[in-house]
């Protein structure tokens, strides 16, 4: 399969439905400096970003209701990083043990 080059700002603007605005620019501001990076795989970018959300309130033990977008966040770019390797399916069972294995240790290093 090919994969069209494409950044993470593009990606996002094609999502249907749209998040709500408070999400959608917690999105873009954790994907930070690579969100206009062009990309042959944003679900590698989103899945980073994910890991190092999900990272920093573990290690921080902010894990509660008021970090709930934060943990939004980090949910959506799971989930969108999964959707958008989707086009990949031959690669998408490989992806997908690597993703469990590398964020369930994150909640291990947090205990």
């Amino acid at each position: 399969m090919v994969v069209v080059a494409t950044t993470p700002a593009a990606w996002l603007t094609d999502r249907q439905p749209v998040p709500p605005d408070a999400l959608s620019a917690r999105l873009r501001e954790v994907i930070g400096a690579q969100l206009h990076a062009s990309t042959g795989d944003v679900a590698d970018v989103f899945l980073a970003k994910a890991e190092d959300l999900l990272t920093t309130l573990f290690g921080e033990g902010r894990t509660n209701r008021a970090t709930a977008l934060d943990l939004l966040c980090a949910d959506a770019l799971v989930t969108y990083a999964f959707e958008a390797a989707s086009d990949d399916p031959d690669r998408l069972g490989a992806r997908a043990a690597r993703a469990m294995m590398r964020i369930s240790q994150l909640a291990g290093r947090a205990a």
